[in-house]
């Protein structure tokens, strides 16, 4: 019985590795964000976290450090379920109520804005880990300062979409601009349907050129990423910022191509003062581990639109997983018969 105990115990041991990474072999949670017109945290990210060009995207990095862009695509709540009104108090609907974003909703006019206008466009949101759901896309109303704490009462839907089609890593789809004039804030809710978790973004526009005598600023382009120096790690993701009570699930890593100086949907910007453009437009990844060291070139991967690179394939992780459970358990089997013989051999002796 003891070598029949020994062999039941080395097969769980054996088995139980296999077991868990098959459990956790799943597609990575949904995360993206809107891109045209792009969001602040987008811009901010593509300035480049640890160098950001405009006075909003710097006061951002004092605020909550560079880890909330390189988390650009994940201003999430893991379980809004529609909740939003609810979950989000007036004054963080840019951050979602998270901590870790709150950089997201300083209340100023000088945040890099996309010009657009009123009639059809045809918006574009980035998804690095794409999911069934709907969007629904929000304006502020006349007479909106941006140098105020954004209110839900300050905004006003002007269309909803389900499943719009992806495209390029990018879901698309056409909604009617309501006429506007000056300075604005375009909101988006993402709202999972296979899932309670929804994603917020925040995009500063402007109406009919500069407003109220500021700088219509253009969004950064694409920014090559910081390599981690020497003291980073090469496995896993380092998270050097707060995640907040609302992450919920795992960091992903994703790379994006983005627009030049036309605007991330071909809409006309309007540069800013000084402002440097990278010799490298290849958009860095997403939820890049913040550098340690001195600033050098990310690693970048390929796109896959169906799932965020660090996620893996599930489908490929789980066969070997059964695989090699399958070989175990032949093993185990033929182990246990083995010390039955031995066992009934030395009863009769």
């Amino acid at each position: 019985m003891t070598a029949l105990r020994a062999a039941a115990t080395v097969a769980a041991l054996a088995v139980a590795p296999l077991m868990i990474t098959l459990a956790t072999a799943s597609p990575a949670g949904a995360h993206g964000s809107l891109e045209d017109p792009v969001s602040r945290v987008k811009t901010c990210f593509d300035e480049g976290p640890e160098s950001p060009v405009s006075d909003a995207c710097r006061d951002l990095v004092a605020i909550g450090g560079t880890q909330p862009l390189y988390d650009w695509n994940e201003v999430n709540l893991a379980d809004a379920a529609g909740r939003h009104r609810e979950l989000i108090p007036d004054g963080k609907l840019c951050s979602a109520g998270r901590d870790k974003y709150a950089g997201l909703d300083q209340a100023r006019a000088d945040w890099p804005a996309s010009t657009l206008s009123a009639g059809q466009h045809t918006f574009r949101y980035r998804a690095t880990a794409p999911h069934r759901g709907g969007f629904e896309l929000f304006i502020t109303k006349e007479g909106y300062d941006p140098s105020t704490p954004l209110r839900w009462s300050d905004l006003e839907s002007f269309g909803t979409v389900t499943d719009p089609p992806l495209e390029n890593g990018s879901y698309v789809f056409d909604l009617t601009v309501p006429d506007r004039s000056g300075r604005h804030l375009i909101y988006s809710v993402w709202q999972r349907s296979d899932s309670p978790e929804a994603f917020y973004t925040c995009s500063d526009v402007v109406f009919g050129g500069a407003a109220g005598g500021g700088t219509v600023i253009e969004p950064a382009p694409p920014a090559t990423a910081p390599e981690p120096g020497p003291g980073a790690e090469e496995s896993g993701h380092t998270d050097h910022g707060e995640h907040g009570e609302h992450s919920g699930h795992e960091d992903h890593s994703d790379h994006e191509d983005h627009g030049d100086h036309t605007g991330p949907g071909g809409h006309d910007t309007t540069p800013g003062e000084d402002r440097e453009t990278p010799g490298d437009t290849t958009a860095p990844a997403g939820n890049a581990p913040a550098p340690a060291g001195d600033q050098g070139t990310a690693v970048t991967g390929e796109d896959d639109p169906e799932l965020a690179a660090t996620g893996g394939d599930a489908a490929g992780t789980a066969a070997l997983a059964l695989g090699g459970a399958a070989a175990l358990t032949a093993g185990t089997a033929t182990l246990l018969l083995a010390a039955r013989r031995r066992a009934a051999a030395a009863r009769r002796a």
